[in-house]
């Protein structure tokens, strides 16, 4: 390493390259058969390429498992429907609907008539929180309504419908 010509260089003078050859005789000097810093560094990094070489031979690749294909998961008849048989739902009959403004939905009172947009006798909706699942009829049953169903749509329809 020559320090004196990257020193004069700069224009820091000679007077670095002295205080660094003192240095160095210092080193020497004082420690007889002991070896400088500069020496004891490159021992180190000499150990060091040589452990990282000794390493590199020692590389092997890590056991790896053969992967195998894993079942589609549960079928049809598999599946349990007892977890969901508990979860409630918001069923609705729909007769029609119509639109009016809000002017004419204001003037509405006892005995106002509201056309809806299905014919008398026509099967009404049957909703499962908001999605369309059958049709049917209305019907009196122990002095109340009720709805006999019709026609259930399929889940193929519904699914169709979703999209």
């Amino acid at each position: 390493m020559n320090d004196t010509t990257d020193t004069e260089e700069n224009g820091a003078g000679d007077d670095w390259a002295a205080a660094m050859a003192e240095q160095a005789g210092a080193d020497a000097g004082t420690s007889g058969d002991a070896p400088s810093a500069e020496a004891d560094w490159g021992d180190a990094l000499a150990e060091q390429a040589s452990a990282e070489a000794a390493a590199a031979d020692k590389v092997e690749q890590a056991p790896m498992e053969n992967l195998q294909a894993e079942d589609k998961g549960a079928t049809l008849e598999d599946v349990s429907l007892d977890v969901i048989l508990d979860i409630p739902v918001n069923i609705s009959m729909q007769i029609g609907s119509t639109k009016i403004s809000i002017r004419n939905l204001l003037k509405l009172n006892q005995g106002s008539v509201v056309e809806l947009d299905r014919l008398a006798g026509e099967p009404l909706d049957v909703m499962v929180n908001g999605t369309l699942i059958a049709h049917g009829e209305v019907v009196v049953v122990n002095e109340k309504y009720g709805i006999r169903l019709t026609d259930v749509i399929s889940a193929q329809e519904r699914i169709k419908k979703l999209k």
